[in-house]
């Protein structure tokens, strides 16, 4: 159940989006602030019926920032990114990386981006330095230079000692540090990192966030798909929302977290205890409540001023015979906004 009382006018950051235009040029001017340029790109798949994976979707990437891309399984995400990285075609649309045209200059889009993958690619019986020596040679890297890049890049990351060991005796963690800096063996202008905590405990978490803060700080500009709110907020510049193949939003993480109007949430958990679903507009009328939604035998309220509302809400729910079981009250989250925004969670269940 959703009741919410207004609905904000959503609007994007400033140059976040860019106008049709099927004859646009993929020469950037020279104060272009932007890396990659995305116009009304649209993937549809099969014809009996079509699924339409990404559904004209245009914004563009400025350079040097981090750039969250998220949404639930299924949103479009990483359909885009194989588009921007040249391993699928797009049904329609243009989409330029830097100077170059994705589908007319393939070649040089691949020799400027590094790509990290959700699926681990590593040849697990190589050694650390074998498999960066093997994707350097791939990479046509310099011979001479080679070598030193490689233990920079071991070093960076702290496998300098693990070098000629077996990936097989690595970490999840450790496979996943080696991988990201695989992508940047050949400094690439743009890093595409797909879900790149996904499974690691947080200590290797936080490790993996510090290597993506500082090769930004090379001026690289990164790509990143993560379903964790916390890696997105701390990490990206801007997030764009994507859901069911269109964009449904996209500004910083601060300016996102104002699309709900309210202050704070009041959570009110009742676990398999009695509900009564006509308690709803008791609590919607306070003057207070800006809205009210069920989820997974939680109650969760929008107020202007939670701790001054809970008391009414509480003696609501007794009226009904509902006991709360939990109670937390806290700012919104960007999980609340996409929440807000679509009714379905970034896990992908929907809102009652």
């Amino acid at each position: 159940m959703d009741s919410r009382k207004e609905e904000p006018a959503l609007e994007s950051g400033t140059g976040s989006f860019i106008p049709a235009d099927s004859n646009e040029s993929c020469a950037p001017g020279d104060d272009s602030q932007d890396i990659i340029r995305i116009n009304r790109i649209t993937k549809v798949f099969g014809n009996a019926p079509p699924l339409t994976a990404v559904d004209h979707v245009s914004f563009s990437v400025r350079r040097g920032e981090i750039f969250g891309l998220l949404g639930p399984n299924g949103a479009g995400k990483s359909t885009l990114i194989r588009i921007l990285t040249t391993l699928m075609m797009p049904t329609s649309g243009t989409a330029c990386v830097d100077r170059f045209d994705v589908g007319r200059d393939d070649e040089r889009v691949r020799a400027i981006i590094g790509v990290c993958p959700q699926n681990s690619t590593l040849d697990v019986e190589l050694t650390a330095y074998e498999n960066l020596e093997f994707y350097g040679n791939l990479l046509n890297v310099d011979r001479d230079q080679l070598p030193a890049r490689i233990w920079e890049l071991l070093k960076m990351v702290n496998l300098s000692d693990r070098a000629h060991m077996p990936v097989r005796t690595f970490s999840g963690g450790m496979r996943r540090k080696l991988e990201i800096v695989r992508a940047f063996l050949h400094y690439p202008l743009i890093l595409f990192l797909d879900e790149p905590t996904i499974g690691l405990d947080p200590e290797f978490r936080r490790e993996v966030w510090q290597q993506v803060a500082r090769l930004n700080t090379m001026n690289t500009t990164i790509i990143l798909t993560t379903h964790y709110m916390d890696e997105a907020e701390k990490l990206c510049h801007r997030i764009a929302f994507m859901n069911q193949g269109r964009l449904v939003a996209l500004d910083t993480p601060a300016n996102l977290k104002k699309i709900i109007p309210t202050g704070e949430l009041v959570e009110i958990g009742y676990g398999n205890g009695h509900y009564d679903p006509g308690v709803i507009p008791l609590i919607q009328a306070r003057e207070a409540v800006l809205g009210v939604e069920v989820h997974e035998q939680l109650l969760r309220i929008s107020a202007k001023n939670g701790s001054q509302a809970l008391p009414g809400i509480l003696d609501d729910l007794e009226q009904f015979g509902i006991t709360a079981r939990s109670i937390t009250i806290r700012a919104p989250s960007l999980e609340d906004v996409f929440i807000y925004l679509t009714g379905t969670g970034l896990a992908g269940g929907r809102t009652e």
